[in-house]
C-alpha cells in the first residue's frame, strides 16, 4: 500500500477517543471550543484573584474584631485601629468616626457628659454615611463576580449551539452520501456532543465559584451591617446621641 493509501485509511478511521473527536471537528466546533477555552481562563483568573481577596479581607476582619474586643471607649477603639491594615472593616469604622468628628469637633477627646450629643437628624445622616461606605465595600467585594455569572450561564448555550451545528453537518453528510449506516453516523454525532461536554465543564466550576463567593460576600455584608449598628449603639451607650 502506498503512502496515499495509508493516509486515506487513517483519515477514514473513526475517532477512538475524545482527542480524536476534537482534532477531527469542523471549524465551527473549533471556534466554539476556543471561546470556551477563553471562558475557562477567565474563570480560573477570577477564582484565584477573588480567593486571595476574600482570604485577605477575612484575615484583616479577624484582626479588626479582635482589636475591638479589647477596647471599651470609642476613642480607644479609633486609636487601636490606626496601625491595622486598610480593610472594609477599618474603612467603615473610620468613616463613621470621621463624620462624627465633623459634626462634633473634638468630642471624642472629651468626656461624654461634657460634649453635646447628636440630634436625630445628625444620627440619621451618620447612618446614611456608614451605609454609603458599606455599599462601596460591597461593590468592591463583588467586582469580577459578574464574569463568573456570565460564564456559568452562557457556556452551556455555546456548547449546545456547537452540538446543534455538528448534528446539522452530520445530517447533511447523510443526505449527501445516502448512507444511514450507524457506523458512519455515530462518529459525527459523538463529535458534535463534544462542545456540550466542554460547555458544561466550563460552566460548572464557574457556577460553584460564584455561589461560594456570593455567600462570602453576604457574610461580610452582614458583619459590616452589624458593626454599623453596634457603632451607633456605642455612641448611644456613651451618651453621645
Amino acid at each position: 500500500m502506498n503512502t496515499y493509501g495509508v493516509m486515506a485509511l487513517l483519515q477514514a478511521a473513526p475517532p477512538q477517543n475524545m482527542l480524536d473527536m476534537i482534532l477531527g471537528g469542523t471549524w465551527p466546533t473549533w471556534v466554539i471550543l476556543i471561546v470556551l477555552g477563553l471562558f475557562s481562563i477567565i474563570t480560573l483568573w477570577v477564582i484565584l484573584s477573588k480567593s486571595r481577596h476574600f482570604a485577605r479581607v477575612r484575615q484583616h476582619g479577624d484582626r479588626f474584631l479582635a482589636q475591638m474586643e479589647t477596647t471599651t471607649r470609642l476613642e480607644d477603639a479609633y486609636r487601636a485601629t490606626l496601625p491595622l491594615p486598610d480593610s472594609p472593616y477599618t474603612r467603615i469604622f473610620k468613616g463613621g468616626v470621621n463624620f462624627f468628628s465633623e459634626l462634633r469637633p473634638g468630642a471624642l477627646r472629651q468626656e461624654p457628659q461634657m460634649s453635646e450629643g447628636l440630634s436625630l437628624t445628625q444620627l440619621e445622616a451618620l447612618r446614611l454615611v456608614m451605609e454609603k461606605v458599606e455599599a462601596e465595600e460591597m461593590d468592591e467585594l463583588s467586582h469580577g463576580l459578574n464574569w463568573l455569572a456570565v460564564v456559568g450561564s452562557v457556556s452551556p448555550l455555546f456548547g449546545l449551539m456547537g452540538t446543534v451545528i455538528g448534528i446539522m453537518d452530520t445530517f447533511l453528510g447523510i443526505a449527501a452520501t445516502g448512507s444511514t449506516n450507524i457506523g458512519a453516523v455515530a462518529p459525527g454525532v459523538a463529535g458534535a456532543l463534544i462542545t456540550t461536554v466542554a460547555g458544561l465543564a466550563v460552566a460548572i466550576p464557574a457556577v460553584m465559584a460564584y455561589n461560594h463567593f456570593a455567600s462570602q460576600t453576604n457574610l461580610i455584608h452582614g458583619e459590616l451591617e452589624g458593626f454599623a449598628s453596634e457603632f451607633i449603639g456605642t455612641l448611644a451607650r456613651e451618651g453621645r446621641v
